[in-house]
């Protein structure tokens, strides 16, 4: 199976704010995101206990080596992947769930940053979940490979798989 993985930086994407947001009812493909509503989105924020997490040019470097490393550990194959300063989107191709392939991008991801001394190790840094979306179609993943590496804005860091 195919996927397309979705997961935010701590504190950022709350449920409610103007620039968009998905719950388990907006999660599919092609699905709106909820409406704004920022009493919502504050509320949210007032149950932060930490501030929101960003990732800065050497965290995005090591956030995407930690992503392919667990995937060539994993036997995944990588399609694509593009670590922006708030979030990360990843198109993954394996035999298992999509929840376990998130999970694993962040604690690789978390170890890499803890091990590089880039942050405090008790620093919360992922949102709870986030998006795994099912790629059913070869055009659905082309979109996906395409809205990932193109449509992000400005490249940060991105990883396209020529071979895939």
């Amino acid at each position: 199976m195919r996927y397309f993985i979705t997961f935010a930086c701590y504190g950022w994407h709350l449920h409610g704010e103007e620039t968009g947001s998905v719950d388990r009812k907006h999660n599919l493909p092609g699905s709106r995101f909820l409406q704004p509503f920022p009493q919502h989105a504050e509320a949210e924020r007032q149950l932060m206990d930490q501030p929101p997490f960003s990732l800065d040019a050497n965290c995005r470097s090591v956030v995407l080596t930690a992503i392919r490393e667990v995937c060539a550990y994993r036997g995944w194959t990588l399609l694509a992947v593009h670590v922006r300063t708030n979030h990360v989107h990843a198109i993954v191709e394996a035999d298992i769930r999509p929840e376990k392939i998130m999970n694993d991008f962040k604690s690789y991801a978390s170890r890499s940053l803890n091990r590089s001394k880039l942050g405090q190790p008790d620093r919360k840094r992922w949102t709870r979940h986030g998006s795994t979306r099912w790629l059913w179609k070869d055009e659905d993943v082309g979109d996906a490979i395409r809205y990932v590496v193109e449509e992000q804005g400005q490249p940060m860091a991105v990883f396209i798989n020529e071979e895939g």
